[in-house]
């Protein structure tokens, strides 16, 4: 695709590297195929393509409207269409630029600024949401049903494990997770606990910065991302080798750590270790594996679960089949349901943002993971998690709980 950036940007980082990005797409359409607002819709200016040109019209100087602000809104960042394109085509990152550039030029409806704004300094502060969620579980019976499906009832942390192990590794507990279903963690860590490794969560790591990244607010994201790596940076010096993360989508964007401030010259060598040393649960069990299969000793439990791999996981992070290999080792008849590459419509923030698309995806997404005749539903992200619970019946929860009472 041929380009001519306007002055505004041509000579940016931003600019260079949208540049670039433009440049491989070839219009092949391969991407339409399995993007879900395009699937639902049938628009072109609701698919990866139709979003392409937007951004580039923007990028040479055509100004942007409320249209495009939509068009691009409607995007749920899944990246699915990274799998698919042949000429490998950044799409998320460019996404990222053209979302912040028509922020600057477009005001926004007031109604819209205040919810974003709610969300992006509610959601990463623990200290504001865990209060806040508290108050809501208090009174979830009167709650209409759109808003109690936003709050799930009480549930126990679960015992943490005290064992000292001589392998650590440090864990990110996240901000929105410890609150809304606190057993994750605590699963995660009796896990690894019974495998020999102590996970180890710095007090003052928060929010892995994704929130308010995907809202268009790039400073406020950094910020974030500067506060975790100074509360990860002494146990890097001690020796710790891995940040472990049970939250795919705050894995996807610690993995992020090293592109988003490379210009920063106090956090950029800093930024890369850490998105290095970052590591999906998924990446780092298998290494444990001859020791989880002694532990379960094998045994088929009969249960049938079927499998939602987070768009952040199999896309993000392109990780594939290695929950699937270590349910399998637990005895665990784990099935992937058809089209298990579309998104379930959580995306962080965008069941808020844009309800009507994300429960249509949710109810498709539910529909074929019933159809496998699930027991239960796991997955590896707490927004999907709590988003395809609001829609069924079926017990739905993080595949390394399931992993952990196997254990137990």
């Amino acid at each position: 695709m041929q380009t001519n950036l306007a002055d505004f940007i041509r000579g940016t980082r931003d600019g260079d590297e949208a540049d670039a990005i433009l440049r491989k797409c070839v219009h092949c359409g391969f991407c339409t195929a399995t993007c879900p607002t395009y699937q639902l819709s049938g628009d072109e200016l609701e698919g990866p393509r139709g979003r392409i040109y937007l951004i580039k019209q923007v990028l040479e100087g055509r100004p942007a409207t409320d249209k495009t602000q939509a068009h691009l809104d409607h995007c749920l960042t899944c990246r699915n269409c990274e799998s698919t394109c042949p000429s490998g085509v950044q799409y998320g990152r460019l996404a990222d630029i053209g979302r912040r550039v028509v922020e600057q030029q477009v005001a926004r409806p007031a109604r819209q600024r205040m919810l974003r704004t709610l969300l992006k300094e509610t959601l990463p502060r623990r200290w504001l949401f865990t209060p806040a969620l508290k108050v809501g579980q208090a009174v979830r019976p009167l709650l209409p049903q759109a808003l109690k499906d936003k709050v799930p009832a009480r549930q126990s942390a679960g015992v943490w494990p005290r064992t000292e192990h001589a392998h650590k590794m440090l864990f990110l507990e996240g901000c929105v997770q410890p609150a809304m279903s606190p057993n994750i963690n605590a699963a995660t860590a009796r896990v690894f606990d019974a495998v020999g490794v102590q996970i180890v969560a710095a007090n003052r790591a928060g929010c892995c910065g994704a929130i308010r990244w995907h809202m268009n607010d790039a400073d406020g994201g950094r910020a974030d991302m500067r506060r975790n790596i100074d509360a990860w940076w002494p146990y890097l010096e001690q020796g710790i080798t891995t940040i472990l993360i049970n939250a795919s989508g705050c894995g996807a964007m610690i993995k992020e750590y090293g592109h988003a401030l490379a210009d920063d010259p106090a956090y950029a060598a800093k930024a890369a270790r850490v998105s290095a040393a970052a590591k999906d649960v998924s990446e780092v069990l298998p290494e444990f594996e001859a020791r989880l299969r002694a532990k379960l000793r094998k045994r088929e439990t009969g249960e049938r679960v079927a499998y939602h791999p987070p768009c952040t996981l199999q896309h993000g992070q392109k990780i594939r089949g290695k929950v699937e290999d270590l349910l399998r080792a637990a005895g665990v008849d784990v099935r992937l349901c058809a089209d298990s590459h579309l998104c379930c419509g959580s995306a962080g923030t965008y069941s808020v943002l844009h309800k009507e698309v994300s429960l249509r995806l949710r109810d498709d997404k539910l529909a074929r993971l019933e159809a496998t005749a699930p027991e239960r539903i796991v997955s590896a992200n707490i927004g999907c998690i709590t988003h395809l619970q609001s829609g069924t019946d079926v017990p739905v929860e993080h595949w390394v709980e399931l992993l952990d009472r196997a254990l137990q």
